[in-house]
């Protein structure tokens, strides 16, 4: 069997598990009761409810019937097959009821009970010793400390949830119990459906990534949705969400972004880098739109269901008041939109609709006296222009306008917008509310200000260019790793983490970086004769195992050009060296060749220890740390990236060249950072390390590595 063959047999027999999560054809409540407000009431109280259309079996031994269903004693004397066991009994017993569970052959369980992991050392023994039962018996498990899971469609509703949603095309999943409570009142009170919700609890086994398989599989579910803590398995979830997003948009709002950053570390990347810009960049290279906070998470699930994405950039405004609409059109252009200026002859139907003091241009105001039919009249008309690929229309109310009738209006038009997305932002809570009712029928969703409505128009449209950017495989590099493995491996073996310069220049030459010209000196008649092979003006550095970032101490003399200068900086170096470092060996000064004709950039990596090899670009120098223009991406990735990642910084136009300067050679840039990505995948004992500076020499000349380090983990 061939991996893929063996791939794709694990998949779809995972797959036909989860889905007796959804779809079962019978439930056992373990736990189940008589006493209502009890959790195990509440389930089968809301299977019932849900209509679900299987069999429902009640497991307590101290009842003979709940709710009219008849009740069993323990799982093993249920007659039938359980296709999914639902779990609401105290922490200590669930181990007994997952072996019973494994015995009776339920492929599903779903653990509602608290007190496993996040209730200490003892919950997470718990907690493993119920995952360690689980897989003897290929039984998987939701949960435990959960709320449930439901499907519209089946329909399912294994939850002690007080509300259930309205059916519709929206997946949700989530870590936070709370956040699933919040999804289900917004869902209701918005009148957005949902197709699957899961609560994952502390998932213990089924994570994230199930889920995202399930969705992405489920015909009902249109737009997936999810909030995370955390991943379980990095690269699993990159893997997964590249595939999932090119079939749906995937939403994803992430907490816990500030909860350590970076630890202590040596390189500039390590104190720059944190788990959240490994999120951003894990987002960023599969397509995922992230949402930064709990609104802008339910705005988007709600302008992603109801609207196609925009097919370009280009934003016409509509409002009948000028301060909205500069609003709109300021929070447009941050955004990455455009407000194009409109065509001749349709700012000549314009005029012949609107009074002479409109504004008949891109914002369109249509003045504060307009009523219902007048917006109706010039919204027509703009539905019909090929260059618009969204319309945002804002009501103020006015004495002369009735928002109902606006939005009735508006509704009826909404036919006609075919692939334009079409969104609205009635002023005025109460306005909203009454109006957003109207509009939320005709597909149309209603934002409460502007400027979130042109936040999640903005996020459609890069979720558009995602879909719209050709899948990209890494780059494989022809290098010479048996060189690069040799130097590890002797560095190993005197168990160093910090490997000297020359080391460092010997791998990272294995991946095809090159160096200015230079020569170890160990005396100041060696730094001579080194100079004068070179040629003046040079660079001397001091070379010292315990002295990292040696600008940092004075370790670095620049533009020698004559043999006094260069005594000079070799007795002051290795002076002001051995007195920063007494009980260190001063190795000696490297005499380098001074590169003046380049742009000083940084290249580094850092391990996050979810997501792996995290790859950095930005600005070189010593001011790095201060400056923070970086960018990041994780390994591997293609060429398509390492270009993305040059352009992001905000020094980028510097790079291409400004006041007659000439472009950087942006080609050898890219080759270098997809270099040093292999590097990190080829070796994962390299734990962090950067180049800085790079210098990047004008088109055609190629990128120079000045310096360098790389440090070894334990």
């Amino acid at each position: 069997m061939t991996n893929v063959i063996r791939e794709r047999f694990f998949r779809q027999r995972e797959a036909k598990m989860i889905d007796k999560l959804f779809r079962p054809r019978s439930v056992a409540v373990i736990g189940a009761s008589r006493e209502p407000g009890k959790v195990g009431h509440d389930v089968v109280k809301n299977l019932l409810a849900s209509g679900f259309p299987g069999k429902i079996f009640p497991v307590n031994p101290k009842a003979k019937e709940i709710l009219g269903l008849p009740c069993w004693p323990d799982i093993a004397s249920v007659p039938e097959a359980v296709d999914l066991a639902v779990v609401a009994i105290p922490a200590r017993l669930v181990p007994q009821i997952i072996e019973a569970c494994g015995e009776k052959k339920v492929p599903v369980a779903v653990i509602l009970s608290a007190g496993f992991r996040e209730a200490g050392a003892e919950g997470a023994r718990l907690e493993a010793q119920v995952l360690k039962i689980a897989r003897k018996y290929g039984l998987r498990i939701l949960g435990p400390n959960c709320l449930g899971v439901m499907d519209t469609a089946t329909p399912l509703n294994a939850t002690f949830a007080a509300q259930p949603p309205l059916k519709g095309e929206v997946g949700f999943f989530s870590q936070s119990g709370a956040l699933c409570l919040a999804v289900l009142e917004w869902s209701r009170a918005k009148g957005v459906g949902l197709s699957r919700f899961v609560s994952l609890g502390n998932k213990s086994d089924i994570s994230e990534i199930d889920c995202l398989r399930a969705l992405a599989d489920d015909p009902q579910t249109k737009v997936i949705l999810g909030y995370l803590e955390g991943v379980t398995d990095g690269q699993a979830f990159l893997k997964m969400a590249r595939e999932v997003t090119r079939k749906k948009p995937v939403i994803i709002l992430k907490g816990g972004t500030t909860a350590a950053g970076a630890k202590a570390a040596s390189s500039h990347t390590g104190s720059l880098a944190g788990s959240e810009q490994a999120y951003q960049a894990a987002f960023k290279q599969t397509g995922i739109v992230r949402a930064e906070e709990l609104e802008e998470f339910l705005n988007l699930a709600l302008a992603f269901a109801l609207q196609p994405p925009p097919s370009g950039p280009n934003v016409v405004v509509v409002t009948n008041s000028g301060g909205p609409g500069i609003l709109t059109a300021d929070a447009s252009e941050r955004q990455g939109l455009h407000l194009p200026s409109l065509e001749r002859d349709t700012v000549e139907r314009l005029r012949q609709i609107l009074p002479p003091y409109a504004s008949f241009y891109n914002p369109v105001d249509v003045l504060g006296d307009a009523d219902a039919e007048r917006y109706e009249k010039v919204l027509s008309l703009l539905l019909k222009e090929k260059d618009i690929n969204a319309l945002i229309v804002i009501l103020s109310t006015t004495a002369t306008i009735d928002p109902q009738e606006a939005a009735r209006r508006l509704a009826a038009l909404a036919p006609q917008a075919k692939g334009t997305s079409l969104v609205t932002c009635f002023l005025g809570s109460e306005t909203s509310a009454t109006a957003s009712g109207i509009l939320l029928k005709a597909q149309i969703p209603n934002f409460e200000y502007p400027e979130k409505a042109v936040s999640c128009l903005a996020k459609m449209w890069h979720y558009r260019t995602w879909l719209m950017t050709p899948e990209e495989e890494p780059v494989s590099l022809k290098i010479d790793r048996r060189r690069a493995a040799a130097v590890i491996a002797a560095a190993k073996q005197e168990k160093r983490r910090q490997l000297y310069e020359h080391e460092v220049k010997e791998i990272l030459g294995a991946y095809g970086f090159t160096f200015p010209r230079s020569l170890m000196a160990r005396t100041s008649d060696e730094a001579l004769l080194s100079a004068k092979a070179i040629g003046y003006p040079v660079v001397m550095k001091i070379i010292s195992p315990s002295i990292i970032h040696k600008t940092d101490v004075g370790g670095v003399w620049t533009n020698i050009t004559s043999e006094e200068e260069l005594l000079e900086a070799f007795f002051t170096l290795t002076s002001r060296a051995r007195k920063i470092a007494p009980s260190s060996s001063i190795l000696g000064v490297l005499i380098q060749e001074m590169v003046s004709d380049g742009r000083e950039t940084i290249l580094g990596f850092s391990r996050d220890p979810q997501f792996g090899p995290l790859i950095m670009f930005g600005l070189g120098g010593i001011y790095v740390e201060v400056l923070k223009d970086v960018s990041f991406r994780l390994a591997p990735f293609g060429r398509g990236q390492a270009q993305e990642m040059i352009r992001e910084i905000r020094g980028y136009p510097l790079l291409k060249g400004v006041r007659g300067q000439p472009e950087a050679d942006l080609e050898a840039l890219s080759q270098a950072i997809i270099a040093l990505a292999q590097l990190t995948i080829d070796f994962p004992e390299l734990t962090e390390g950067d180049i800085n500076p790079l210098m990047v020499r004008p088109r055609g000349r190629g990128a120079l590595a000045v310096d360098a380090r790389l440090t070894l983990g334990g």
